[in-house]
């Protein structure tokens, strides 16, 4: 029997194939795309180059062999007493990093000339675990001196805190010395908000040298912690200063969330930044945000106002172990922002204070 087709039914096989044609183009440039942009995020050696000198994780090997297990069975305590606290020492690298660079300057009081970066927006009520760091700092004189600073000892407790909460575990350059300064001004401007739109937030990294790859790796850190009802709270009831709530938030999840969070009052309720998993580093951040089911404005940004950083959650939330691998190189890579090496700095006595 002989098959007829008339015009029309050719061109419906020709639109079907040029549909597919084009899913499948979509396809592989959503995976070009991702894979171009882990390109420019380069495997982090494990000695990197600073202004000046180097850093490397076997620097205290000679003059402090035990300051590593030191860190972290102080860490370990800690955690096991308090499980948020991971979360909070993590945060604490950021905040450090992005001020100044690497050099435990948010650890100051005030002092003489030194305002506290602790007074700045971004870590006032918020930012905690400095009597972790104390006790750390405390047990390392003991042992060795006037040796290890207080900005390595930050940077070891973010990545032993990681690891306690199952996540990845990296070798840490070591080498950093400490700030005799604060800046609380560059607090207030470099730490990225949780309201800042996207481009804002992007804007920050890369003042820092980091890219949009390292943006999505590291804001992957939310898988634990919490969050104030103060930092979401206009996502909640005006976030576009139209009295409406945000259109890109899970409707039932947000009610949910208004039942702890009133339009007044109730500033300092905490609530999970990852709700599925909240103590246990994975990527199940990234599949909240699929679901629009980001807690911060800047989380739920990264899935609804940038195609790379879509693409780069998409990811994520598919493979828990390529976010792994990249946000150890993220971190390895925040964790090399401006420090103080050879001369340059000191090494604090009591992270709260300069030397005298």
């Amino acid at each position: 029997m002989r098959v007829f087709y008339t015009e029309r039914d050719l061109d419906l096989e020709r639109i079907g194939t040029e549909r597919e044609s084009i899913l499948i183009m979509s396809q592989f440039t959503n995976l070009f795309l991702v894979l171009s942009l882990f390109a420019f995020a380069p495997l982090c050696c494990f000695s990197s180059k600073t202004h000046g000198g180097y850093l490397y994780p076997q620097f205290y090997d000679l003059s402090c062999p035990k300051a590593q297990q030191i860190v972290k069975s102080i860490v370990v305590k800690a955690v096991a007493k308090e499980a948020r606290m991971a979360a909070s020492l993590l945060r604490l690298h950021f905040h450090d990093c992005f001020v100044q660079g690497c050099d435990a300057s948010l650890l100051l009081e005030n002092s003489g000339s030194i305002v506290s970066e602790k007074r700045s927006n971004p870590n006032r009520n918020s930012a905690r675990g400095f009597e972790v760091l104390d006790e750390i700092k405390s047990a390392l004189e003991e042992e060795c001196p006037h040796t290890v600073s207080c900005a390595d000892i930050v940077a070891l407790a973010a990545r032993d805190s990681t690891v306690l909460s199952g996540g990845p575990s990296w070798e840490v350059p070591l080498g950093r010395r400490d700030s005799r300064s604060a800046s609380l001004s560059g607090s207030n401007n470099n730490i990225p908000a949780p309201n800042n739109t996207f481009q804002t937030i992007l804007t920050k990294f890369k003042q820092q040298g980091l890219n949009v790859v390292d943006l999505v790796a590291l804001s992957g850190s939310h898988t634990i912690g919490n969050a104030r009802c103060t930092s979401f709270r206009q996502r909640l009831y005006n976030e576009s200063d139209n009295g409406q709530p945000d259109s890109t938030f899970d409707q039932s999840y947000a009610a949910q969330l208004r039942t702890k969070c009133p339009r007044s009052g109730g500033d300092q309720n905490l609530f999970f930044l990852d709700f599925v998993s909240p103590t246990k580093f994975d990527n199940s951040y990234f599949k909240n945000l699929l679901y629009s089911k980001g807690l911060l404005s800047s989380d739920q940004v990264l899935l609804t106002k940038n195609e790379a950083s879509m693409e780069l959650v998409k990811t994520f939330s598919e493979n828990n172990e390529l976010f792994f691998e990249q946000f150890a190189q993220s971190m390895i890579k925040m964790g090399n922002i401006s420090p103080l090496t050879g001369s340059r700095g000191e090494i604090r006595k009591n992270c709260r204070k300069i030397n005298s």
